[in-house]
C-alpha cells in the first residue's frame, strides 16, 4: 500500500468516526463538482477542525476570505448561534452561485451572506461599513496575496480573535527561499509577517491525508 493511499485511508476513518457528512454537506461537494468547480475545498476533518475553532472561540462573527462552492462557510456557519453572522469573500461569480444555492440547502442563509469581486477590493468596503470586530477570520484564496489577507484580518479583528490560514506547506515547496512561485513567495510573507507582527502569536501545523501534504497556520490576536 503506498504511503498515500495510507494517508487516505486513515483521513476516511477519522471522517466516519469523527466529523461524518450529512446530506447538506454531500450535496455541496456534489453540486459543487457538477458545476465545474475546483475541488480544492477541505476534508470533511478539516471542515469540523474549523466548527471546533470557531465554537471554541465563541465566535459570533466569522470572515471568510474564499468561499468556493461553500463547503468549508457551512461547516464554520454551523458554529454560530442563531444572530451570528458569516461573511464569505468570493471573487467568482460562478462560484458564489454555486455557494449560496449550498448554503441556503444547509438552511445557513439567513447568517451567512456571499459577496462577490477580489477579495481586495471586497475588504476596504467591509473596513467601510466598521463592523464589529470579527472573532474568527478564515484564509483559503489566492495564495499570492495571503500577507495582504493577514493585514486585513488584523484590521479587522481585535485581541482575542483567531486567524486561521490554509494550504500554507504547498506540498514542502514554502522551504524554497529562492522560489519565484507566486503561491509560495505570498505563503512565505504571510508566515513570516505572523511571525515578527508584534500583535500576533502563531504556529503552523503540518498535515497528510485526503488533500496530500499540507497544513495551516493559527495566529492569535494580541492586541
Amino acid at each position: 500500500m503506498s504511503e498515500s493511499q495510507v494517508w487516505d485511508d486513515v483521513d476516511a476513518y477519522f471522517t466516519a468516526h469523527l466529523s461524518p457528512e450529512d446530506d447538506s454537506l454531500q450535496a455541496a461537494l456534489r453540486d459543487s463538482e457538477a458545476a465545474g468547480l475546483p475541488m480544492i475545498n477541505v476534508t470533511p476533518t478539516q471542515g469540523k477542525l474549523l466548527k471546533l475553532l470557531a465554537e471554541i472561540q465563541g465566535a459570533r462573527t466569522i470572515l471568510e476570505i474564499g468561499t468556493l462552492g461553500g463547503y468549508s462557510t457551512i461547516w464554520l456557519g454551523r458554529a454560530l448561534p442563531a444572530d451570528g453572522h458569516l461573511i464569505s469573500l468570493e471573487y467568482s461569480a460562478k462560484h458564489a452561485e454555486v455557494a449560496t444555492r449550498n448554503i441556503a440547502r444547509a438552511g445557513l442563509d439567513k447568517v451567512v451572506e456571499v459577496r462577490v469581486g477580489p477579495a481586495l477590493e471586497s475588504l476596504p468596503k467591509l473596513a467601510d461599513e466598521n463592523p464589529p470586530p470579527f472573532d474568527l477570520v478564515f484564509i483559503d484564496a489566492d495564495k499570492a496575496n495571503n500577507p495582504h489577507y493577514v493585514e486585513w484580518a488584523l484590521r479587522l479583528t481585535s485581541t482575542g480573535s483567531l486567524i486561521v490560514l490554509d494550504n500554507v506547506v504547498r506540498a514542502g515547496r514554502v522551504v524554497d527561499a529562492d522560489t519565484d512561485a507566486p503561491d509560495v513567495r505570498g505563503t512565505r510573507a504571510a508566515i513570516e509577517l505572523i511571525g515578527s507582527h508584534p500583535r500576533l502569536s502563531g504556529t503552523a501545523i503540518q498535515t497528510v491525508g485526503g488533500k496530500g501534504y499540507d497544513g495551516f497556520a493559527l495566529a492569535r490576536v494580541l492586541a
